[in-house]
């Protein structure tokens, strides 16, 4: 094995996560922050929470409700936007 390549291993490397649980654990960085852990976890805990670090559950929960509008508007207004499109063969033949 060639030397002085491989990172250092430190075997008390130190796990702080959000909850305020602290861990000691073998890692290449000696303190690791984490957001979610063994002890706050959905799946261990048993609780039904959403784990949310991006905004991807409100962005989502926000395109459901647009979509849901969406689907309850009057056909009126479906109508008139169907308007501005071309018009299909059938219907120029019609005219003819």
């Amino acid at each position: 094995m060639k030397s002085k390549i491989h990172p250092q291993f430190y075997k008390d490397a130190k796990v702080t996560c959000s909850c305020g649980n602290i861990f000691v654990t073998g890692s290449t960085k000696q303190t690791i922050n984490v957001e979610v852990c063994y002890k706050c976890h959905p799946l261990y805990t048993g609780e039904h929470r959403l784990v949310d670090t991006k905004g991807r559950v409100g962005a989502f929960e926000k395109k459901k409700e647009t979509a849901k509008q969406y689907k309850a508007r009057p056909k009126k207004e479906k109508q008139e936007k169907g308007e501005n499109r071309p018009k299909t063969l059938r219907e120029l033949l019609g005219e003819v």
